[in-house]
């Protein structure tokens, strides 16, 4: 089995590669190739990459190309996991919409509209050259915003899944407090790609007992600290929100916080200087817990068992991921692309049926669905009026002054990223 990985020089990679490292008998990877333009951060990666095998006794071969063509030649699933514009384009995305009094985050409102205007069709001309290669392959897609990017992927034909390690994150969480297994947690996740809800915990499956009433009850301060969100919120909802939700319920507190502190990306970027040097040193063996503050916390387990329903090995049969709704969420066109549970084999994506949900929620994703539609609009086909549109009809924007002012400042910041611009 080979796989490869797009934006393999990332300082993620090695949490990747300690998972296909620890479960290899999930997923029996035969070769592994890092693909990046960045030549000097893919030999640094690709060399620890190479020790942790080496220390975990994994049998496969890792090799590293800046050739995307030759990289992906041949694999069985290609795993997308990169950022264009780096941590630079991310930082603009940050700071410019504060400038407006909106939140600037790389994923959600104008910040996120960049990074899909970025991204989209990078992503589709890898996706095009997949396909010349190996038509059968499939494309994992971990690349932000991941719901327009899934979405972009389907609607070309190409063989795709959106993930996201929120779920599987929660999913961790609350089988600590409870003292069980990791395996035994069954969340009632629904949503769009950060902007979920945690309807039901169930102990044994989808039809287990729901025990998420129990764990507000007991630890309802620890979960709402999580999210910094108030206990109280938490308790009148009864649900548990993604922590991306505090945009949107708490928009001005955030933008007020954003406002005095550095920008995300640039804490991210001075830790992956530190993380690079780390990896440069040729005892290191295992990845650095400096990793565990990067993000992407349990990615590497959820790609492996994603990739391995896939291919046919011994992954999860049911995994929360990206994919069409198909009917799932009856008020959704069925090519809008929802975050749920779904049944994971070798023809792709089934989501799970999930419980009629609150106008409370439907609404939001209802509203930001309608967003998104808009924003892949504008990514595939350029043009400031699609740009105008779209962040006019995000709910963390709707003015039209705000969005005439944020269009004018994401052409302004992206125009090396922008053909049409």
């Amino acid at each position: 089995m080979k796989l490869a990985v797009v934006g393999g020089g990332s300082t993620y990679t090695p949490e990747l590669i300690d998972g296909f490292a620890r479960l290899r008998d999930t997923l029996p990877v035969e070769e592994l190739v890092l693909v990046d333009p960045a030549a000097d951060r893919l030999e640094l990666v690709g060399a620890l990459a190479r020790r942790i095998f080496a220390k975990q006794g994994h049998p496969g071969r890792i090799t590293t190309t800046s050739d995307l063509d030759a990289g992906v030649a041949d694999a069985d699933a290609v795993l997308l996991q990169l950022r264009v514009g780096g941590q630079a384009a991310r930082n603009k995305d940050e700071t410019w919409p504060l400038e407006c009094g909106c939140v600037g985050q790389e994923t959600t409102g104008a910040g996120g509209l960049a990074k899909a205007m970025r991204t989209v069709p990078v992503v589709l001309d890898i996706a095009e050259r997949v396909r010349r290669s190996n038509p059968n392959a499939w494309i994992i897609d971990f690349t932000n915003p991941v719901g327009i990017v899934t979405r972009a992927l389907l609607q070309a034909g190409h063989k795709a899944v959106g993930l996201c390690n929120v779920a599987i994150g929660f999913q961790r969480k609350f089988a600590a407090l409870l003292d069980v297994t990791p395996g035994e947690v069954h969340l009632d996740h629904v949503g769009l790609n950060h902007l979920t809800w945690e309807l039901g915990v169930r102990l044994g499956g989808p039809d287990g007992e729901n025990v998420l009433p129990k764990l507000l009850a007991e630890h309802g301060d620890a979960i709402a600290d999580d999210l910094r969100m108030p206990r109280a919120i938490v308790d009148r909802l009864g649900v548990v929100p993604s922590y991306y939700l505090r945009y949107f319920y708490a928009h001005d507190e955030v933008v007020r916080e954003l406002g005095t502190k550095p920008s995300r990306a640039a804490e991210v970027a001075a830790m992956e200087k530190e993380l690079l040097e780390m990896y440069g040193d040729p005892a290191l063996d295992e990845k650095p817990a400096l990793l565990g503050k990067r993000g992407g916390a349990f990615y590497s387990e959820a790609a492996v068992d994603l990739a391995a329903s896939l291919l046919g090995g011994g992954g999860s049969a049911v995994q929360v991921v990206n994919t069409y709704n198909n009917g799932t969420l009856p008020f959704l066109a069925d090519d809008a692309v929802i975050e749920v549970q779904a049944r994971i084999d070798g023809t792709g994506a089934t989501p799970l049926a999930v419980p009629a949900l609150d106008p409370l929620y439907a609404g939001l994703i209802g509203h930001v669905t309608a967003y998104e539609d808009l924003a892949l609009e504008a990514a595939l086909r350029g043009g400031r009026d699609r740009v105008f549109k779209a962040l006019l009809a995000h709910p963390l924007v709707g003015q039209y002054e705000y969005a005439e002012g944020l269009t004018d400042r994401l052409i302004a910041h992206n125009r090396e990223h922008l053909a049409w611009a």
